[in-house]
């Protein structure tokens, strides 16, 4: 037994996940390959290998014949004869080929063979086990600044956190631990390459996955999530099960699961509504916390109108229009909205009349028509 090649092995597929019988094939290989620097060629070598004790002979055979003209190949019959007596003109004869006899250039090409294969599977491996991790959340720890992007460590490998996939104004220090969502694995020559980012919607529902165990196990879904990273973002959550509160599930006992969230992501507030297959109460509910009086979608054009009290308008919109400008994005809806004051003056701003046994509230609001269209941040099912 091969005590020294077997251990060898056992080590490599230990610690870097090359399993015992690639590394034997390239041992193969590579004895081929010095059969072949040695000898010139190495059509008549074969190499036999027993794969439980590492044990291994370099045979190479040669053809019995009068005279000859190339000892690579062939082996003359008094030779032959001097092995075994039985041995005829034409046989083939099997002569064991002693690798420690090559030459220093053989040896070299041989071990870096070798070599080359580790590299080869080790980037495979790496590749293999971080492209099974791409659209999900990894924890890594702050390597170092790179200009103004980020190195971060996932383990055995580093990704890369460009500038426009971090959050505005989020600094980070090394040595420390930071969630990130793997965008893309690249297979380089150098290993693998990976992008991750802190801005994508995907990392706040892979993080409602992690803390939140109704989604976990699918009893409550993210149907839409919209974000405007490091500020705020809604999500719209459905249960499957009617005796579970989806919105109560993500929110958690006092608040301690979306909390835990907020502070991974340093104090990005959270709004989290009830999904709704009605558009016009989805609407409603993606404008929370404003209150709203009536709204008007219109799913083919997929546009919306919405009605809301005089002192709810500036709230409705929110600062610098992202309470609208998100709730457009939850719902896939160009939404327009008006105070009551400001619908009432505008003929057929509704179909019907919702207004006549409303309060009456505080005028004074300045008009605000959402007419910029976004899309739906898309979310994987």
């Amino acid at each position: 037994m091969n005590n020294e090649l077997l251990e060898a092995l056992n080590v490599l597929e230990k610690e870097k996940d090359i399993s015992k019988e690639t590394m034997l094939e390239a041992i193969e290989n590579s004895l081929l390959t010095a059969c072949k620097n040695h000898f010139g060629k190495a059509d008549n070598i074969k190499v036999v290998m027993n794969h439980e004790t590492c044990d291994y002979k370099v045979i190479a055979e040669k053809t019995v014949v009068e005279t000859v003209e190339d000892d690579v190949m062939e082996i003359s019959l008094a030779k032959a004869k001097m092995m075994d007596s039985k041995y005829e003109l034409g046989d083939i004869v099997q002569i064991e080929v002693k690798s420690k006899e090559f030459g220093r250039i053989a040896t070299m090409n041989a071990k870096n063979v070798i070599l080359q294969k580790i590299r080869e599977e080790e980037r495979k491996v790496l590749f293999n086990q971080y492209y099974g991790k791409e659209k999900d959340i990894v924890t890594g720890v702050v390597q170092r600044y790179i200009g103004k992007n980020v190195s971060v460590n996932l383990g055995k490998v580093d990704a890369i956190l460009n500038e426009n996939e971090m959050v505005k104004g989020e600094v980070f220090m090394p040595t420390e631990r930071i969630r990130v969502y793997i965008l893309e694995v690249r297979d380089t020559t150098k290993g693998p390459r990976i992008l991750v980012s802190r801005t994508h919607p995907e990392l706040v529902k892979r993080l409602f996955e992690s803390e939140v165990t109704e989604v976990k196990e699918g009893i409550v879904e993210i149907k839409s999530i919209a974000r405007e990273a490091g500020s705020r973002t809604k999500i719209a959550v459905w249960s499957n099960d009617p005796d579970v509160d989806p919105v109560g599930a993500c929110v958690g006992l006092n608040g301690a699961r979306v909390n835990a969230i907020v502070e991974e992501l340093r104090g990005e507030k959270i709004d989290i509504i009830n999904w709704d297959e009605n558009p016009a109460i989805l609407i409603e509910h993606a404008l929370s916390p404003a209150k709203v009086v009536a709204v008007l979608a219109d799913p083919d054009e997929k546009t919306a109108k919405v009605v809301v009290p005089d002192y709810q308008l500036s709230l409705a919109i929110g600062k610098e229009g992202q309470n609208a400008r998100l709730a457009a994005r939850l719902t896939g809806f160009k939404i327009d909205i008006k105070s009551e004051t400001q619908a009432k003056e505008i003929e057929g701003f509704l179909d019907y009349d919702v207004y006549e046994e409303e309060e009456e509230y505080e005028e004074g609001y300045d008009d605000y028509d959402y007419e910029e269209d976004y899309e739906e941040a898309p979310v994987e099912e």
